[in-house]
């Protein structure tokens, strides 16, 4: 088989979408125990960045489908004493039957090592977008509700990878209403908003945009917010926290939307982001959205590296 590689959600079609985020639900459940496609396979985990959840979903999900796995940190590889990324690439595409690369630089890097037919490669997080993440984000959705489709959900907080890989998702689903509000000068990037608002088009979906907590719409089903500090990135402004205070997630916003339920990638700095009674009150589905993430890294490693069909490239 060719190997499909991850480096963006918009690298699956519409229906690749829904089939990844269908299968990791039902590993979820357990029903797909016995299922293990990787069985003979070899899958490199390469993190230059820390790490807990993904890399441990990523290791833990290529054994549950029988898989071997080498890990690699950021000073294994010889690219430390001068040897190019693009020599690297080549010799783990030579040896290995999938790479999950966390790097936090360019996904253009990633996009190399993809070049070849043999490897695949799972963006586990890149500058950019954390697609893997956004996989499961939409499969704790679907499990929490039943669909996707037609929810109404607020991020709050900067346009990170993470908020960036959650936009190009939900913008694929029918009467999605996602509200994104970010900080003054941390949105979304250009790049993004435009492919964001295509899908949008396409599917149906709504894209609100402000840099304020006015004008919220009432009756959301989610609230989802990140930490204010990315892995891997620093903010060249030294008064950034003051710009970031007024998007803290607290109680207040459950007043118009008391149904709404509370989500959040981890790690989580109780107190700045979020307070700590909402990531630890009832509202809160933060932890089992982090026990997706394992389920979500077996269905994408099964995209990529299993004989499965796939219908068709990116929308």
């Amino acid at each position: 088989m060719t190997a499909r590689s991850l480096i963006s959600t918009d690298d699956l079609s519409d229906d690749d979408l829904c089939r990844v985020v269908e299968r990791a639900v039902r590993f979820s459940t357990g029903d797909l125990a016995v299922e293990r496609p990787l069985a003979g396979q070899v899958i490199g985990i390469y993190f230059r960045k820390t790490s807990t959840r993904t890399r441990t979903a990523f290791s833990s999900g290529a054994l549950r489908l029988g898989a071997h796995i080498v890990a690699y940190g950021p000073e294994d590889l010889q690219t430390v004493t001068g040897e190019t990324t693009e020599d690297t690439g080549r010799i783990f595409a030579g040896m290995l039957d999938g790479l999950v690369a966390r790097t936090a630089g360019p996904a253009a890097e990633m996009r190399g090592w993809a070049t070849q037919d043999r490897m695949a490669v799972v963006n586990a997080m890149s500058a950019e977008e954390h697609p893997t993440q956004a996989l499961a984000d939409l499969a704790t959705l679907r499990s929490r509700f039943g669909r996707v489709e037609g929810l109404r959900i607020l991020y709050v907080g900067e346009g990170n990878n993470t908020a960036a890989a959650l936009a190009l998702a939900l913008s694929r689903f029918p009467g999605v209403r996602l509200c994104l509000r970010t900080p003054p000068g941390y949105g979304l990037t250009a790049d993004v908003l435009a492919r964001a608002h295509a899908h949008a088009a396409r599917s149906g979906a709504v894209l609100d945009l402000r840099h304020d907590l006015a004008d919220l719409p009432p009756d959301l089903d989610v609230v989802y917010t990140t930490r204010w500090q990315t892995t891997g990135t620093a903010k060249p402004d030294p008064g950034w926290r003051h710009t970031f205070a007024p998007f803290r997630v607290t109680a207040q916003l459950w007043e118009t939307s008391p149904k709404a339920l509370f989500m959040h990638d981890l790690p989580a700095h109780r107190g700045e982001e979020v307070t700590a009674d909402v990531l630890d009150g009832p509202a809160s589905i933060a932890f089992t959205q982090a026990r997706f993430k394992l389920h979500s890294a077996m269905a994408a490693l099964e995209w990529c590296c299993s004989a499965g069909p796939a219908t068709g490239s990116g929308a």
